[in-house]
């Protein structure tokens, strides 16, 4: 019997053994095209980075060719992309996250209504719609009948539809996390309603909050479909909202189509990543320190 007990307990030890070896060499497949990405970007993305690259405009293909044939930097960089990306991400979280975060909470607290549930089966039919949908249903909503033209607002609204899901379900699987204990004890106090969820729910659910935020934004920073069919782009810097815009997804798609254009390319894409990555350590840095759930 103790024979018998032995080997089992080796035949688990070995077992365990291999699963484990199994899972890291998986681990290993899995984080190498991740490290062979972000070095090919680096290397080949570099050299384009300087001051002008953030400060000045794309250039146009002449300026480009005759860098290119000399062997220099191509001057300009995607300032005009950069102004046209935050101003409508902020226009997309000034809708959205208002809007998801109370979208959200209504459904929680009201999940057994008819009303709640067909929010939430809308919102998850839309969370799973094409991005270049949501383009053209922003075209025929705002710049067809609202803009008369293709604009940053336009932009920002197609970003705003896409932000939505992903708040109002963040949200509410946010809320379902939070004891219920908080909540009763709040109401034995005497405390209104309304004080109570923006008082004491939204704080104490603020990391989870705060990480459907940073997902939604995370999600529409990267689009390009959508703002080809609403923004449209512009070669120049421009805070007006009811103008055509550029932004860094769009000029990275412009830059793709000129070949003389190619290092701008992998110089935005860096940017890009590397300004979505610290963008993703900040919030989780933030959300740590607020971490009540």
């Amino acid at each position: 019997m103790h024979i018998e007990l032995t080997d089992n307990i080796k035949r688990r030890t070995r077992t365990n053994g291999r699963f484990r070896y199994l899972v890291i060499a998986g681990s290993v497949i899995t984080v190498i095209p991740i490290f062979l990405i972000v070095g090919n970007l680096a290397v080949k993305g570099y050299r384009q980075i300087n001051l002008a690259f953030f400060t000045q405009p794309a250039p146009d293909t002449f300026q480009a060719m005759m860098a290119a044939s000399a062997g220099e930097i191509i001057p300009g960089g995607i300032a005009n992309g950069l102004t046209g990306s935050l101003l409508m991400v902020l226009l997309a979280s000034l809708f959205a996250i208002p809007l998801g975060l109370m979208t959200g909470i209504y459904i929680y607290e009201n999940s057994t209504k008819k009303y709640a549930q067909f929010i939430r089966s809308l919102t998850e039919i839309l969370q799973g719609v094409p991005s270049i949908i949501l383009g053209i249903i922003a075209y025929l909503w705002i710049v067809k009948n609202i803009t008369r033209g293709y604009s940053a607002l336009a932009g920002s609204v197609s970003l705003t539809i896409m932000m939505l899901p992903l708040i109002i379900r963040s949200t509410e699987e946010t809320m379902r996390m939070i004891p219920i204990s908080i909540r009763e004890a709040a109401f034995a106090l005497g405390t209104p309603y309304y004080k109570m969820i923006y008082k004491i729910l939204i704080p104490v659910s603020f990391s989870g909050l705060a990480t459907g935020v940073l997902l939604a934004l995370s999600r529409i920073l990267g689009e390009t479909a959508p703002l080809m069919l609403t923004a449209l782009g512009s070669p120049a810097i421009s805070f007006d909202v009811t103008r055509p815009v550029s932004a860094v997804p769009l000029l990275i798609w412009d830059f793709y189509n000129d070949p003389n254009m190619v290092s701008l390319v992998w110089s935005a894409s860096l940017f890009l990543m590397v300004f979505v990555l610290s963008m993703n350590l900040m919030a989780r840095s933030v959300a740590s320190k607020h971490k009540y759930i």
